[in-house]
């Protein structure tokens, strides 16, 4: 079974590129992707079991990743949400983590460390998911 994996990304450069890479180094599926936090709060809610893994940025063309994440507070405890943003501070960490991240990762630097994270994901959640 693979991961489901929901991505919030307004940049088509970095959301085609961590698409591509999810599925092939970690074996993930991409159920959807949004561009501002109306699409991603909407699909997010109206999908409520269709994700594993939600892969959220903080800065959008519309609205806030932290938005977002606020949003799934009554997510299932098996749905993981991760920020992955090139604004990574100390702050803005424990920001997302008071807000529900599970996780919060720099782009530019930690992206080794997301993708452990992810591929941990789908060892977890092997035998679990259908698509």
């Amino acid at each position: 079974m693979r991961l489901r994996i929901y991505l919030v990304e307004d940049s088509p450069v970095i959301r085609d590129a961590l698409s591509e890479s999810l599925e092939e180094l970690v074996g993930a599926r991409m159920v959807g992707w949004a561009s501002n936090q109306d699409e991603a709060i909407s699909w997010l809610s109206a999908n409520p079991t269709g994700w594993d893994l939600a892969v959220v940025d903080l800065f959008l063309l519309q609205g806030s990743g932290l938005n977002v994440v606020k949003s799934c507070s009554n997510r299932e405890l098996r749905q993981k949400i991760v920020v992955l943003t090139g604004y990574a501070t100390p702050q803005m960490r424990q920001r997302c983590l008071a807000a529900g991240a599970d996780a919060v990762f720099d782009k530019a630097t930690e992206i080794d460390e997301f993708t452990t994270y992810a591929i941990n994901e789908v060892e977890r959640v092997a035998g679990e998911t259908r698509y």
